[in-house]
């Protein structure tokens, strides 16, 4: 899909559900999706990994054979997730549900993403640089040289971002190399070209003791369920370089098999950890959108259907 369209009323109609993690999304866009014809679009960071299933609360299978999902099983736990990987696939949904006669129903907790596709995100280069010395040599040193280097070159956006973000800091190397520009004139010569179409959303806003009782919950399930297991199988898959790892629940696990922590304290720090994400959430969820729609547990369907149809 163009980022430019010409017939904007032939589009589906996009709705997004978000909220903090464990406050219901997934559950009430299995009620909503038939409702308003539409399919799903998870927007969810570890969801979008294969072979990463309880680590990400991922749906069922059962629940995804209910509703069509996209964003879900698309990447090799080795692959990285970003603003742009789900451009494309939102893209690409838009595509099929144009033709299929579908809308729309964004779901998941990573609202930054939904924020930077609504914005918008600046044109990359496509042009091949696996073969150009510099890049090569590069590739081969570790991240602070790589930092460094960043920061030589444009010192204000290595100021923007942290010395162990690999995957910005990779980023701003192969802009500069495939453009001889710094990454910050690079941006300011390139805007963001903000998303097309509407998309109208709603926050789940749920009680915080409600909450911290669900979070501890879906934790001991994990644990219950095997994610020690998941995480050992994906560490000797892919090693412990890749960024899931950064994640709530296998960055704790990791920890587990790398005999640093024990598996009650890792449960404890997950749960932990998942309650400050969702204080974070909350935060940038009230703050970073306009025009949201608040919905309160228990919900009323028949109340936030009519909220999303109305124009």
């Amino acid at each position: 899909m163009k980022q430019s369209l010409n017939n904007i009323n032939n589009m589906p109609k996009i709705f997004a559900i978000i909220g903090a993690t464990c406050s219901g999304k997934s559950a009430l866009a299995l009620q909503l999706a038939p409702l308003l014809n539409a399919f799903i679009f998870s927007l969810d960071s570890l969801s979008i990994y294969k072979e990463i299933d309880i680590a990400s609360a991922k749906p069922s299978k059962e629940e995804l054979s209910l509703i069509h999902h996209f964003a879900i099983d698309i990447l090799k736990p080795n692959e990285n997730v970003n603003a742009r990987v789900f451009l494309n696939l939102l893209n690409e949904s838009i595509d099929i549900c144009k033709i299929k006669q579908k809308n729309i129903l964004i779901v998941g907790g990573s609202s930054f993403y939904l924020k930077s596709i609504i914005q918008g995100l600046s044109a990359l280069p496509n042009i091949d640089i696996s073969n150009n010395p510099l890049f090569l040599d590069l590739k081969q040193k570790n991240i602070e040289y790589q930092y460094n280097f960043i920061k030589n070159i444009d010192i204000e956006y290595a100021n923007k971002i942290s010395k162990n973000d690999k995957y910005r800091i990779q980023k701003g190397i192969e802009i500069y190399i495939q453009t001889n520009m710094p990454p910050t004139q690079f941006f300011i010569n390139n805007p963001p070209i903000p998303f097309p179409l509407k998309i109208k959303i709603f926050n789940i806003e749920i009680a915080r003791h409600d909450l911290y009782n669900y979070i501890s919950n879906r934790t001991k399930n994990m644990f219950d369920n095997g994610i020690l297991k998941e995480t050992e199988s994906i560490l000797k898959k892919y090693g412990d370089n890749i960024q899931p790892f950064k994640s709530i629940g296998l960055k704790e696990c990791l920890m587990v098999l790398q005999d640093k922590i024990t598996i009650k304290t890792a449960q404890s720090l997950v749960a932990t950890h998942t309650r400050q994400l969702a204080k974070r959430q909350c935060t940038f969820n009230r703050t970073q959108f306009k025009n949201i729609i608040n919905i309160i547990p228990p919900f009323n369907i028949k109340n936030i259907l009519s909220n999303m149809l109305n124009n």
